[in-house]
């Protein structure tokens, strides 16, 4: 069920309808420092993103999630499965009948998408190229409902470590992605040679970046 407003603190619920878009909600996604777990891994709710001004890419999400509810899109979350089971989760959401997502990521490729694909498979075959590194290839997606999933866990407002929805997205059932692997063999050598070159990680020559949205700006 959908919060309502006495769930929240005045600061949380003001923070909330000035986010009142997804573009805004992936600035403000942009502009704090990305979670690096330095002293503890963490998996913290949308109240303890909040309190802390930190996230990584399962805590972005579901702070998205909290937030954009509110604006009437359920809170759907993808994840993106990689053969190196370094997966990704992004916040999944539609506008005119079609999908973009909500993200936050160590990696310039893996952030957000605009509203410009016809199916969430579309939305996950976007981060593909991005996905490959020196380990990295996506070969699945799974998208849930956490209202639906999780009615009883407070996934929300805890100020512990939600670990069930990583439990549960792991477990979740994935469609699978099937990739070349010449494109995939051809991509993993251009990451590395552009790594070996410049020391940091590629995006300008990555495709469809007309449909990314705002990148933060240590990458930009």
């Amino acid at each position: 069920m959908i919060p309502g407003r006495d769930a929240f603190t005045d600061r949380e619920w003001q923070l909330i309808q000035s986010l009142n878009t997804p573009l805004r909600v992936q600035q403000w996604l942009n502009d704090m420092p990305y979670n690096e777990e330095t002293h503890a891994e963490t998996l913290r709710t949308f109240r303890g993103v909040i309190r802390t001004r930190r996230a990584h890419c399962l805590e972005g999400a579901l702070a998205a999630a909290v937030i954009l509810e509110q604006h009437g899109h359920p809170p759907l979350v993808m994840s993106i499965e990689s053969k190196d089971w370094l997966d990704h989760v992004v916040f999944l959401y539609q506008q005119n009948g079609l999908w973009g997502a909500i993200a936050r990521s160590r990696d310039p490729g893996l952030h957000g998408r605009k509203a410009a694909f016809r199916s969430p498979r579309g939305v996950a075959q976007s981060y593909i190229e991005g996905y490959v590194d020196y380990t990295g290839r996506v070969r699945g997606y799974g998208v849930a409902n956490l209202d639906e999933a999780l009615p009883d866990y407070d996934w929300r407002f805890s100020l512990k470590s939600v670990w069930k929805v990583e439990r549960l997205l792991i477990k979740w059932p994935h469609r699978k992605i099937k990739t070349s692997d010449a494109r995939y063999r051809a991509l993993k050598r251009r990451y590395i040679a552009y790594r070996e070159r410049y020391g940091r990680k590629p995006w300008r020559y990555y495709t469809g970046r007309d449909r990314w949205l705002p990148l933060p700006k240590e990458f930009r």
